[in-house]
């Protein structure tokens, strides 16, 4: 199964490619880098199952309560009295819908949740699927969802689509010098300016790689803290104590879910498009022959499922 982070994707698409103009002059520039994307990722793989995961919501509520820094970056006023948005260039934004519309028609299954980002949706769909995952995404924080024995891995774009690397558990430890499953503690010890997560002030990634070396998690990492007798070193010890008030929050908020009430059926790959009247007017509307035309082929090529 292939679960896509979509957002990352089509911003991907967006900022990596020159405009592209349909007949009535949109870009499409996005639309049709997703469907690329798509033609190669599912050519190269050829999975089963696939899934659109979508950002119902991109900043929920209840992670800015906790850490109200998060994605705080990422967040424009339109008005005094509009509520925040996603600081999304325009000739994006009106692709999104269009991205949407073609997905469906093709019959991808398009999976978000209320009060939950893509993130929380892949490790939702990837925690007991029964079945080998890849996760396609440039986001770092979803290598907490790697997994040898469970069959889920990443698919990294951070280099790109064409050059994307297979994430699993010796290559994390490779990278990092931590299991995949310290992956959270690591990622809330050391922050990330992306996400407006500041982190342990003074912990890089080789101390906390250290400490979590050292103490497993950042439950032991507290406690050694507490613990007079340990063998932290006073410097250590004090930037830990100083960011208590964050670790006791941050964990929760880096954490990815992985328990939302999500639909599980209507993931089989599609062997052709399942709307191929609402497809081709879509096709034809926003010049996308090219795109539309190898991606159904890719679909028709693949073997049938049992």
């Amino acid at each position: 199964m292939l679960l896509l982070d979509t957002a990352g994707l089509y911003f991907r698409a967006f900022f990596g490619a020159p405009e592209i103009l349909s007949p009535d002059g949109t870009n499409v520039n996005a639309v049709r880098g997703i469907l690329g994307y798509l033609s190669q990722l599912v050519d190269q793989y050829q999975p089963t199952h696939l899934a659109c995961c979508w950002d119902d919501d991109w900043r929920p509520q209840w992670r800015v309560d906790l850490i109200p820094s998060y994605k705080a970056h990422r967040v424009v006023e339109v008005v005094a009295e509009a509520p925040d948005v996603e600081e999304v260039p325009d000739p994006l934004e009106v692709q999104v819908p269009v991205i949407r519309e073609v997905l469906e028609a093709f019959g991808f299954a398009v999976i978000g949740a209320p009060g939950y980002e893509a993130d929380d949706v892949i490790g939702t769909l990837a925690t007991g699927a029964g079945m080998p995952v890849d996760v396609v995404t440039g986001d770092r924080d979803l290598f907490q969802l790697v997994d040898d024995a469970a069959g889920v891995r990443v698919l990294y774009v951070g280099k790109g689509v064409g050059r994307h690397e297979r994430v699993d558990e010796e290559w994390v430890l490779a990278k990092y010098g931590i299991r995949a499953d310290q992956y959270a503690d690591f990622a809330t010890l050391r922050g990330d300016a992306s996400d407006g997560l500041p982190g342990v002030k003074g912990v890089g990634e080789k101390t906390a790689a250290t400490l979590l070396q050292k103490y497993g998690d950042i439950d032991g990492i507290v406690a050694a803290v507490a613990d007079p007798g340990s063998d932290l070193g006073p410097g250590p010890r004090l930037k830990i104590r100083d960011a208590a008030p964050y670790l006791e929050v941050a964990p929760t908020v880096v954490a990815v879910a992985r328990d939302i009430d999500l639909p599980r059926d209507g993931l089989a790959l599609p062997a052709a498009p399942v709307d191929p009247a609402g497809l081709a007017e879509l096709t034809e509307r926003w010049g996308l022959a090219s795109p539309v035309e190898r991606l159904t082929g890719v679909l028709a090529a693949l073997p049938a499922l049992s």
